[in-house]
């Protein structure tokens, strides 16, 4: 018998997989982060699922989202890239993970941790929601407005308060599964357990 899910992945396997496996689990990796910020940034005015089905191609096309070679990306890696159909091919976009890199690289040179700089804006803790209809999650919230201001004075780019709020879910600073999904009690356990350690 199936499992009772957040109804948004509908019945595509690779959506399901997605939300099963990744959506809300909190992640604390430099270069992963990254990544999903970047890959968020790609998603505005698009479904999330045209991005899921492109990533393997992105990783590609970005060395492996790894901060420190996309920041070297000059404007032939930019031409090449709107040249690949496996991504999509928005300049800004790919200009903008360029910048994305750039500015993680700054901050680390500060001696700040891009997980840090992130998880400061709730309190390094993941925030527990209770919602019972995808109409109750918000869009954006405080956090991830002043999240988006602070990323935005760092030079980061695409990164309104809406795709931070989305990234805040993706990556489980809020665990926003409604209350009936299999996995809103799964990562909730989760995350106990690791604060107890």
């Amino acid at each position: 018998m199936e499992p009772t899910r957040c109804p948004w992945p509908g019945a595509d396997p690779r959506y399901l997989a997605y939300h099963d496996d990744e959506w809300g689990v909190p992640e604390r990796d430099d270069r992963a982060l990254y990544e999903k910020l970047v890959l968020d940034g790609f998603q505005a005015g698009l479904a999330w699922i045209t991005i899921l089905r492109k990533r393997d191609a992105f990783r590609r096309a970005f060395d492996g989202f790894d901060p420190e070679r996309v920041a070297r990306f000059g404007p032939a890696r930019v031409e090449r890239l709107l040249g690949d159909a496996g991504i999509v091919r928005h300049r800004g976009k790919i200009e903008g993970a360029i910048a994305n890199a750039r500015a993680v690289l700054a901050l680390r040179d500060e001696g700040v941790r891009f997980s840090e700089f992130l998880w400061r804006f709730v309190d390094g803790r993941t925030r527990v929601n209770r919602f019972h209809a995808i109409r109750e999650v918000p869009a954006e919230t405080d956090e991830s407005r002043a999240m988006s201001k602070a990323l935005r004075a760092r030079g980061f780019a695409f990164v309104g308060p809406t795709i931070c709020y989305a990234f805040m879910q993706a990556v489980g600073m809020v665990n926003d599964h409604l209350i009936d999904c299999f996995r809103h009690e799964e990562l909730r356990r989760l995350v106990a357990a690791r604060a107890a350690t």
